[in-house]
């Protein structure tokens, strides 16, 4: 399901540290894993503030994912989902600690650990599949 990926998208990747990239990879590949076994369909992958970013193609499916490794917090990969979710808080319910979460759209991955690819797929389902859940519920 993995589309063609703008070059600007491969290239802010390949100035991240290597630790940064293994982790990006993985978790992306998760992106793509979710948005097949959901059903979400096809992914706008892109840039948004700068920043790789996944936001379903189809409108009031999901909300916008987006990663990024900074030198101000060089041993965390950092996601993002729309402050205007409760996205973050669901995840400091479900993974009480798991994360360095800010509870309201930032979520950190340590580059020291190995990804937690259970809580990782479930910050991507909850985010890509956002509103399609909300009028389900």
């Amino acid at each position: 399901m993995m589309n063609m990926t703008p070059p600007d998208f491969l290239a802010r990747i390949e100035t991240w540290p290597q630790p940064a990239q293994t982790q990006f990879v993985k978790l992306r590949q998760i992106v793509h894993d979710v948005a097949t076994s959901a059903e979400i369909g096809p992914l706008d992958e892109s840039l948004k503030w700068g920043q790789p970013s996944w936001r379903p193609k189809r409108a009031r499916v999901g909300s916008t994912l987006r990663v990024d490794w900074s030198p101000s917090t060089p041993d965390r990969l950092l996601a993002f989902v729309d402050c205007k979710t409760n996205l973050a808080a669901q995840m400091d319910t479900r993974f009480p600690g798991q994360f360095h979460n800010d509870g309201r759209r930032a979520l950190g991955f340590d580059l020291d650990k190995p990804l937690d690819e259970d809580a990782v797929w479930q910050l991507v389902h909850l985010t890509l599949t956002y509103h399609r859940a909300k009028r389900a519920a």
